[in-house]
Order: C-alpha cells, then structure tokens, then sequence
C-alpha cells in the first residue's frame, strides 16, 4: 500500500469494507479501535484442509527430521551390508541398480509431496505477513491519532499557562 493515503482508504483497507466512508477522522479511528483487525491464521487454514494437504505436511515434517535421516541412512547401509558381506547369492549386488532405483522413486515421489507442503506454507506466511501488516498498519494509525491529541493537549495545556500567567502579572 502507499505511503500517501487518507485515513478513510487505510480504514477500508484494515477493515476490509467498502462502507467506510465516514468522513470525520474521530469516527474512523474508533472504528478501527472497535473491530478486530488480527485473525488466528492457523485456526482459518485448518479447517479447509484436505486430506492430501495433511499428508502432505506429515511427509515433509517427518521427511525434514533427524531422525529420518539417520534411520534412511541406516537403511542404506544395512542394505549395502547385507547385499555385500552376508548373502552367498545377493539379490541387488554392487553397483546396487535397485537401490538405486528405489532411491529415485522415492525421491520422486517425496519432492512433489514435500513441495505442495511448501506451497501450503507459504500461502500461510503471506496471510500471516498481510494479517501483521493490516494490524501494523491499524495501530501505526491510532498512535499517531494519540500522538496528534497530545500534540493538541500540550497546546492547551500551553495556552492555559499563559493566560494563567498574564492574569497573575494583572493582578500583582
């Protein structure tokens, strides 16, 4: 959004409505301070997600772990072991092709899985980055309406002094 906008569009854009058109600046800004800019991103995604979205995030979370590493590089070279040193007839003997061609079905299959979970996540930091920009955006306007109202009352308070003091050099 930017920089040069009156409050009534950034009240449009924060509350995402097109009736505000309100055109006292005092009315808006206790508008955007009676509604509720931030929204719990994680509750609104969760529930429309499908069954493939799921899966595809269990994959990617236990496909990103430790412990998948290790146990998959255990696998291995238990595989390499056995298929080498213990059986008299090995059933994938070096160079290992169906090893290999396990390795790259797996491979195909988890990058696609891995990357829908990516893209599912990066829908949510977008939501996520615009919910903290509208909730940015709604009390970088109340503090400069507070700012400008203590500007005001600091000229009053002022004003005041100086007539309290040209009524005290009248009197004496």
């Amino acid at each position: 959004m930017p920089e040069k906008h009156t409050i009534n569009e950034i009240a449009k854009y924060i509350l995402e409505e097109d009736m505000v058109n309100i055109e006292e600046d005092e009315e808006i800004i206790h508008m955007l301070l009676d509604r509720r800019v931030s929204k719990n991103i994680n509750r609104r995604n969760n529930k429309n997600i499908l069954i493939g979205e799921k899966i595809s995030d269990k994959v990617a979370e236990v496909a990103g772990s430790w412990a998948f590493i290790i146990s998959f590089c255990s696998v291995l070279v238990l595989w390499i072991i056995i298929n080498t040193v213990f059986l008299l007839k090995p059933y994938d003997p070096y160079p290992y092709i169906l090893l290999n061609l396990l390795l790259s079905c797996v491979a195909a299959l988890q990058a696609p899985v891995i990357m829908m979970s990516q893209n599912r996540q990066e829908e949510k930091d977008r939501i996520r980055a615009e919910n903290d920009y509208k909730v940015n955006l709604k009390s970088e306007v109340i503090i400069e309406d507070m700012h400008n109202k203590l500007d005001k009352l600091i000229s009053n308070q002022e004003e005041i002094l100086l007539r309290l003091d040209l009524i005290e050099k009248k009197r004496f």
